[in-house]
């Protein structure tokens, strides 16, 4: 049965791990384009926060997966998750949406330094020096490559950094919540989806104020801009189906895989792809010093995903053997 068990995982691994990376890709070139055509990133982030509803709904309705059972009291204790998910993707939308996609994978190569930095700060969790280390060459490559970035922006910049802080503190909360879930049927791809839920419905009231008169008088423009008003609206709803898609993906190729490492490293991959893609498909200019500190970070983050697992690993086995 582990043998059976451990071939089907080693036949969906690359399965999985190749459908996470061309519906990122596949996210990040709709998204941009979409973007360019109608430039209202509050907008546009909904849009896509609501195409996930087009996968969820039918897989509860249909019981091909089991309904999460949430109390009023779960509702709330999920709420700081879904504000900081509704920012980060927010500010990951505005930072697409002004600069380049490959400059924007640049920046948020970072997140794992503000990750560290902050779970030290709120919850005391230090990681020993020889991880601490390893965020260097991370900084360092990120601040070398935005220095000569010839598609640089202060708004990409900071909404890249912004969902970096963002997603780290959600990522903080998503911690203390594993240690006592809430509610029933809670697995990580049901958590996605009713945080998705939550900030699609969370977006619309601010969509509406800041950028409710806006959206209809400029759709005329974007679909000439676009070409062809079907494909604008095809390629919205399909930026928003990959976006949901890719993070469910996601989470199924981290069942699959080995250890934490593995998946660490495909995420690393993941991000050299989506960078590499979207610079030869909108045919970004990059420069050699750019070029250079993406390289240095991209390695940074695998190094310290690997080091730190290693770490993590040996102090499991010390208090197992306690």
């Amino acid at each position: 049965q582990d043998f059976n068990m451990a071939l089907s995982n080693s036949v969906l691994a690359p399965i999985y791990f190749f459908l996470w990376y061309s519906l990122n890709i596949g996210y990040n070139i709709y998204n941009k384009k979409v973007m360019t055509a109608l430039p209202l990133p509050l907008t546009m982030a909904t849009v896509q926060l609501g195409a996930g509803l087009l996968w969820i709904l039918p897989l509860w309705l249909l019981n091909i997966r089991k309904k999460p059972v949430l109390s009023s009291s779960d509702y709330k204790t999920l709420l700081p998750i879904v504000f900081f998910h509704t920012l980060g993707h927010t500010l990951t939308v505005i930072s697409l949406g002004a600069g380049a996609v490959s400059f924007t994978h640049i920046v948020k190569a970072a997140e794992p330094f503000f990750s560290t930095l902050l779970s030290a700060v709120l919850l005391n969790v230090k990681q020993p020096w020889q991880v601490n280390v390893c965020l260097a060459p991370i900084v360092g490559g990120v601040a070398l490559a935005s220095l000569k970035e010839l598609s640089f922006s202060w708004t990409s910049f900071g909404g890249a950094m912004g969902s970096n802080v963002s997603f780290a503190i959600r990522g903080i909360f998503s911690k203390k919540l594993m240690v006592k879930p809430v509610g029933e049927n809670m697995d990580p791809a049901n958590l996605f989806a009713v945080l998705t839920i939550m900030s699609f419905m969370s977006m619309v009231p601010v969509t509406l104020f800041f950028e409710g008169s806006q959206i209809l008088p400029s759709l005329p423009a974007a679909y000439v801009a676009y070409g062809s008003e079907t494909a604008f609206q095809l390629e919205t709803l399909y930026a928003g189906l990959f976006y949901y898609l890719y993070n469910e993906v996601a989470y199924l190729a981290l069942g699959v895989v080995d250890s934490p490492t593995t998946h660490a490293v495909g995420n690393t991959i993941k991000r050299v792809v989506v960078l590499v893609a979207s610079t030869i498909y909108f045919k970004t200019e990059m420069t050699s010093q750019s070029i250079l500190g993406c390289s240095i970070a991209i390695g940074g983050v695998l190094l310290y995903s690997v080091v730190k697992d290693a770490y993590a690993s040996k102090a499991k086995a010390k208090a197992k053997a306690q």
